[in-house]
């Protein structure tokens, strides 16, 4: 299966995934040290900044987007501005890309207080778009102490088929 990542960071879905054969088609990350990283470990795979200016035929298709868009605008140790701060929109702008490279699959992570943030409205507005793009959906919460880290790390995963 051949995937783009977007928010990247340094990559830990391809940590990941690299044992179950899926093949990277690109990576997007704005931030300097993971840009650093993933050109030293990952020199083959294109990285791109923004991933908002990915446009459908910029890569080979993908099967499966993934992403983790910033938390900082959900998070119950915020501001808790939600969709209306830039980067919580970035969740909005996930769903676009989804749009237009037409993923058969998608996985997108991010902080529980998403579920809450304005009133459950936020998720809502995800969801909904993300039905109007003709997804099915599953999320569920989990906790990175029940994986084999040794810290609470609570998580909204949700995946989406076509």
């Amino acid at each position: 299966m051949i995937y783009g990542s977007v928010c990247s960071g340094i990559e830990a879905a391809t940590v990941a995934w690299h044992e179950l054969g899926l093949r990277p088609a690109f990576y997007s990350e704005i931030d300097r040290f993971p840009r650093a990283v993933l050109t030293h470990h990952y020199p083959d795979v294109p990285l791109r900044g923004d991933f908002t200016e990915i446009g459908q035929g910029d890569y080979e298709p993908i099967e499966l987007l993934v992403g983790g868009t910033p938390c900082q605008s959900f998070s119950v140790a915020g501001k808790r501005l939600g969709l209306d701060d830039p980067r919580g929109n970035l969740a909005l702008e996930f769903l676009a890309l989804a749009g237009r490279l037409r993923p058969q699959w998608l996985v997108w992570e991010n902080v529980p207080g998403l579920l809450s943030s304005d009133g459950g409205r936020d998720f809502g507005i995800f969801l909904g778009t993300l039905g109007e793009l003709g997804y099915g959906f599953a999320y569920r919460i989990l906790d990175a102490q029940f994986f084999g880290i040794p810290q609470r790390r609570r998580r909204v995963f949700i995946v989406g088929h076509l």
